[in-house]
C-alpha cells in the first residue's frame, strides 16, 4: 500500500504546510525503526503549539489479522497508525522512537489487532528511564483514510503511555474506570512527567 496519502492526511491534520515542492521539511522531522523482518517503520516527530506529536508511518501496510483465522487475507481487515502526543520542553524522551515502534509492530509480531481500549504490555520503559511499561490505546483525532475497495481505512489510534500498577487496573476494571480515575485526579496523560494514578 502506497503511504502517500496517509502521511499527507497526518501532516494536513497538523497544519504542516504544503506548496509545489512538497511539504515543510522545517515543520517535522522523522526517525526509522526496523525490527528483523518486517519493512521499516517511519516515526514522524510533529510540534504543533506546545505538544510533540509522535505518529507511526509504516503501520497501515498491511491489514491487522485476527490471530483466530486460519488463514489471513492480505486486502481485508483493519489498518491503523498510532499517535503519542507528549507536552514539549519537558526533556528528550530517549528511545521513544523504538518503544512506539514496537507496539506498532505488535500485530505482525505478536498477531494481535490494535484497537480502541486495548492494553499493550511492553515489558521494558517505553523510553529511558519512564515509569510506563505498557500503553492504553484510544481513537485520535484524525479522520480515517479511505483506500480503495475492499480495504478498510487506515485508522489512527492515541497512545497513552501507562505505569504497570495503572495496567493492573485496566485489566481488573477496563480501560474506561481508568479514564475516569485519570479525570477526577485532574491529571494530564500527556505530561511525560505525570504521577502514576493508583483508582480506588
Amino acid at each position: 500500500m502506497e503511504l502517500d496519502q496517509v502521511r499527507a492526511a497526518i501532516l494536513a491534520h497538523f497544519d504542516v504546510p504544503r506548496s509545489d515542492s512538497g511539504w515543510d521539511a522545517t515543520r517535522f522531522d522523522a526517525a526509522s525503526v526496523t525490527f528483523l523482518g518486517l519493512e521499516p517503520i517511519e516515526i514522524l516527530r510533529i510540534p504543533h503549539g506546545d505538544l510533540m506529536n509522535y505518529v507511526t508511518l509504516g503501520g497501515s501496510r498491511h491489514p491487522m489479522a485476527d490471530p483466530a483465522a486460519a488463514l489471513a487475507d492480505p486486502t481485508r481487515g483493519p489498518r491503523a497508525e498510532l499517535i503519542l502526543t507528549l507536552r514539549s520542553g519537558l526533556g528528550a524522551q530517549s528511545g521513544l522512537v523504538r518503544g512506539l515502534g514496537v507496539i506498532i509492530a505488535a500485530p505482525a509480531v505478536e498477531g494481535v489487532v490494535l484497537q480502541p481500549d486495548a492494553l499493550i504490555d511492553l515489558g521494558e520503559p517505553m523510553w529511558h528511564e519512564a515509569p510506563f511499561t505498557a500503553a492504553l490505546l484510544g481513537t485520535a483525532d484524525v479522520a480515517e483514510v479511505p483506500l480503495p475497495a475492499p480495504a478498510e481505512p487506515v485508522r489512527f489510534l492515541s497512545v497513552t503511555p501507562i505505569t504497570a500498577t495503572e495496567a493492573a487496573w485496566v485489566r481488573l476494571r477496563g480501560a474506561a474506570a481508568l479514564r475516569a480515575a485519570w479525570s477526577e485526579a485532574g491529571v494530564d496523560v500527556r505530561d511525560p512527567a505525570r504521577p502514576a494514578v493508583t483508582p480506588s
